[in-house]
């Protein structure tokens, strides 16, 4: 017996419906009341009082009175029987009456029980009766299995009674519910045991009855299906995944490892197959037992014939291809140039496209209307990336030029919209990004909506809506746009600008993405209203993008390739979506829809690795500058010829080892119409070429070219060093009032260059090896590139590629001529070195008589006539001052490189000599007083002039 006060630990055939009511009350059994005691003092009290009466009057009448307390006595005891037998029959029909109303209301009672219990789980009859119960969004469905009817316990409650044997038959009554659903968790799997004929329609009753309350892509059907389950290939939960999988198993057949739950069915006596929590053993329709972690019960099966199970998988395959946008099993893909476009918003400013079919019907998106931008996410091998291609064709088909134009980008290997490249609608395609290609971006995005702004406040209009504004869509389409955001997080705010901002603009964006949960930003997901998810495996990212987990539960491979759920701002649900694949033949037909114009290029190409000088010619004929480089302008959406005007005074040109520095200054050399000097490298050249320059001032128009401005000082010594710096810094200054134009190149800014780089007001930064090289020469940290080829250049805070340098002609070097003595007296001042006895002995040949100056001094006589040379060390002309003063003053002196230390005190000039480069037979001549020159000494191997 079942007590209010502690109910039972509930069966596993227990009905999951629970009524809210107050529990039915009955009375208790009736209780006779305790009898009354006997009433002593009433029955003492009349004796007490006949006999005072008789003690006053005397009269024996009075003791009569003491016969009325034993009367009172009795009369009371009868009383309380009396009472007691009529209360006893007043509660007999109280809970008679009692007892029937409990009774009614239990059965009315279980009545509404049953019905609520049959309407939350139907079979299959009830599904074909009620066709909006099937795939109705029932959490309480999920993963239930109705076994059939059979009793239950009830939730009705009935209290009171105690005592009463009726009361409690109606409590044992209320307690449970028949003719009920039995429903198990499907979860546990059941087998099937009985007749082969009817065991199967059992079981297909128990498949069909889960595959109507669930759709496809909450269930999917797994399992070898052969046989007598070949109905269930017509399904479409066969053809499209599921979170929750179910195996349907044939005798003898095991249970898919992937399976969440299984049907299977045995023939009575083979051993049932692992998986099945729960047994149905079926003798008849009405005589099944179904055995579930307690006793058996019995219940009432349904049973559902094969041509029954076929019509019913055909409805919901119908049903499916309307609902959910699957394709029938025999179809093949869908094709874009299939699809219907008549129904296309084609007035000014809409941007609709038939992307596919939803249902029967032609799935339109249209930018405008349901945008005024879009998200689309899909793993890899979802059609993600098809998607978007055939989106894009389909608007190029219904658009002209004049009315859309695209941007598209993608960032997975720069592939996806190879076949795109011959449609005139496309502007620009953006691959893999650099830290300079997104700057790049940023800048022309950003220089875009300038534009834009610009073009419609210059209409006098407030967007481009308004029919004076003459501008065409632009739709930004980016495959692979969480990996953008990975690699260059700063495009974000961008783009998000372009979110806020794009439906006034004209601009709209699709932004394709494997993942959306927490990659795009909130602010950037709420100006994004139009969403499409294909198959995703993430439900957070279905819920992100959809607001439901249906991409989740899209199938994978072939099957799922193109199914698509779409929401819309305005949509309370996704709608299920096949998107279109498009071919050769829709590129040809969307070229063909261009029209005669033109379109604007928001985005250029990167600049070439390589740019000649014709090209620039080309783009800027005709001028006086020098051309240079070919500069990338985003923030002004073009790419114009940098030239160098020779009003410009000078131009520092640094770069890393073969980053173009030298191609830079022949290039400029090229093509000066002028004069045009190049300071040698280093050594004697470049000493003679800077004295030149000081000596004689060039004309105006000349151009001097520096190259390796940072090494000149370290291929001198340090004196000529210092004088040719100075020489070069004077030559700085006066270029502009000179109309001078002066071109250096260096590898570093640092050295010596350090005192000379503030006159130069113009610098080009080429590629350095490091971001600290780069940073130290001067040039802007932001604007490092690593993978910068030879000739990218920074110059005005703009990157510009320098063209290449004509061939350059090579410059024949003569050999200097050997000086000889010619005077009647020549002094040598010498080291003694077999060098200085070859010179002597080649002058020997020649007829010049060689001296030691001691001997000459000793005996003047000996000297002799004709030309003389004197030869002695520096010690021998400093002993022989007078001498020395002589020949320095009145004759030739000669001072070989060897006495470069002393050439101050043999000299007595304060002036420095020429640089000579010791070792290379060099030496200094002063004639008769005047300046030093330098002077070739001879070799044998040489012939003197």
């Amino acid at each position: 017996m079942r007590h209010s006060a502690s109910p039972p630990t509930p069966s596993p055939f227990e009905s999951p419906d629970v009524i809210s009511s107050e529990p039915l009350s009955l009375p208790d059994a009736w209780t006779a009341p305790p009898r009354p005691p006997v009433p002593i003092v009433a029955a003492f009290v009349p004796i007490v009082g006949a006999v005072g009466l008789w003690l006053v009057t005397g009269s024996v009448l009075s003791l009569w009175l003491a016969l009325l307390g034993p009367l009172i006595a009795v009369a009371t005891l009868a009383d309380a029987a009396r009472s007691a037998r009529r209360g006893r029959r007043r509660h007999e029909r109280d809970a008679d009456r009692a007892r029937a109303q409990v009774a009614r209301a239990i059965e009315d009672r279980h009545g509404e029980e049953r019905r609520r219990a049959r309407a939350r789980h139907p079979d299959v009859a009830a599904f074909l009766a009620r066709d909006d119960e099937v795939w109705r969004d029932a959490p309480w469905r999920t993963g239930a299995l109705l076994i059939g009817q059979g009793d239950v316990v009830s939730d009705v409650r009935v209290t009171g009674g105690e005592g009463d044997a009726a009361a409690a038959a109606l409590r044992a009554r209320a307690s449970r519910l028949p003719e009920a659903p039995v429903v198990l968790p499907a979860s546990r799997g059941v087998a099937v045991v009985g007749p082969e004929v009817l065991g199967a329609a059992v079981q297909r009753a128990l498949a069909v009855q889960l595959c109507l309350a669930a759709p496809p892509g909450e269930l999917a059907l797994v399992g070898a299906l052969r046989g007598d389950l070949a109905w269930a290939e017509r399904m479409p939960h066969r053809r499209r995944g599921g979170k929750i999988r179910l195996a349907l198993v044939s005798p003898g057949e095991q249970i898919p490892a992937d399976a969440d739950m299984a049907i299977a069915r045995c023939i009575p006596g083979e051993p049932l197959p692992p998986r099945c929590g729960a047994v149905l053993t079926v003798r008849s329709l009405d005589d099944a037992r179904v055995a579930f972690g307690s006793d058996p019960v019995v219940v009432r099966v349904e049973a559902v014939a094969v041509e029954q199970a076929e019509a019913i998988a055909g409805m919901l395959s119908t049903r499916a291809e309307r609902a959910l946008g699957l394709l029938p099993a025999s179809a093949g893909p869908l094709r874009l140039g299939s699809l219907p476009d008549a129904t296309v918003d084609r007035r000014p400013g809409a941007l609709a496209a038939v992307v596919g079919l939803a249902g029967p019907d032609p799935a339109v998106l249209d930018l405008v209307a349901d945008g005024p931008h879009a998200v689309v996410a899909g793993v890899t091998g979802s059609g993600k990336s098809e998607l978007l291609i055939t989106w894009i064709l389909a608007l190029c088909r219904s658009h002209s030029t004049r009315e859309v134009t695209f941007l598209l980008a993608d960032f997975k290997g720069g592939t996806a919209f190879d076949a795109l490249a011959g449609v005139p609608h496309v502007t620009g395609v953006l691959t893999d990004l650099d830290g300079t290609g997104a700057r790049r971006a940023i800048e022309s995005l950003r220089a875009e909506m300038r534009w834009r702004e610009a073009t419609i406040a210059g209409a006098g209009a407030r967007d481009v809506l308004d029919a004076r504004v003459e501008v065409p869509r632009l739709v930004i389409v980016v495959d692979e746009f969480a990996a953008l955001l990975g690699d260059h997080p700063e495009l974000h705010a961008v783009f998000t600008d372009v979110a806020a901002r794009g439906r006034a603009l004209g601009m709209h964006l699709i932004l394709g993405t494997q993942r959306a949960s927490g990659v795009i930003r909130d602010g950037l997901l709420t100006n994004c209203p139009l969403r499409v998810s294909l198959r995703v495996t993430d439900a957070a990212d279905s819920r992100t993008v959809i607001g439901t987990d249906d991409a989740a539960h899209l199938p994978g491979g072939v099957a799922g390739r193109g199914q698509a759920f779409v929401r819309r701002a305005g949509d309370s649900a996704p709608y299920a979506v096949r998107a279109a694949l498009s071919e050769p033949a829709d590129v040809e037909t969307a070229a063909l829809m261009a029209g005669d114009e033109i379109p604007r290029r928001p985005w250029l190409p990167p600049l070439p690795q390589r740019v000649t000088l014709d090209e620039l010619r080309t783009r800027a004929p005709g001028g006086d500058d020098l051309l240079l480089a070919l500069v990338d302008e985003p923030e002004r959406q073009r790419q114009r010829v940098l030239g160098l005007s020779r009003r410009e005074r000078a131009l520092l040109v640094i770069g890393g080892p073969g980053s173009g520095v030298s191609n830079t200054l022949s290039l400029l050399a090229a093509q000066a119409d002028g004069d045009v000097i190049r300071l040698p490298g280093g050594g004697e050249p470049l000493w003679d070429a800077v004295a030149e320059l000081a000596a004689h001032p060039p004309a105006p128009g000349t151009l001097i070219v520096v190259d390796d401005l940072d090494a000149l000082a370290g291929r001198l010594p340090p004196d000529h060093a210092h004088v040719v710096l100075e020489r070069i810094e004077d030559l700085l200054r006066r270029a502009g009032s000179a109309g001078l134009l002066v071109a250096a190149g260096a590898h570093r800014a640092g050295g010596t260059v350090s005192r000379l780089v503030d006159h130069f007001p113009r610098r080009l930064f080429l590629p350095f090896p490091s971001r600290a090289e780069h940073v130290a020469a001067g040039a802007d940290p932001a604007r490092f590139d690593p993978a910068a080829p030879a000739g990218r250049a920074v110059i005005d805070g703009a990157a510009a590629q320098i063209a290449l340098s004509p061939p350059v002609p090579v410059e024949i070097v003569h050999a200097p001529v050997a000086w000889h003595p010619r005077a009647g007296l020549t002094g040598l001042a010498i080291r003694r070195s077999p060098a200085a006895r070859a010179v002597l002995s080649q002058w020997e040949q020649d007829g010049i008589r060689a001296v030691a100056l001691d001997d000459h001094v000793a005996d003047p006589s000996r000297s002799g006539e004709g030309p003389v040379l004197l030869v002695g060390e520096p010690d021998d002309w400093q002993r022989n001052w007078r001498l020395l003063s002589e020949v320095r003053g009145d004759h030739d002196l000669v001072i070989d490189t060897s006495c470069a230390a002393e050439f101050r005190l043999l000299t007595g000039s304060r002036e420095l000599p020429p640089y000579c480069e010791a070792g290379r037979g060099r030496a200094w001549l002063l004639s008769a007083g005047a300046d030093a020159v330098r002077i070739v000494l001879p070799r044998p191997s040489e012939t003197i002039a």
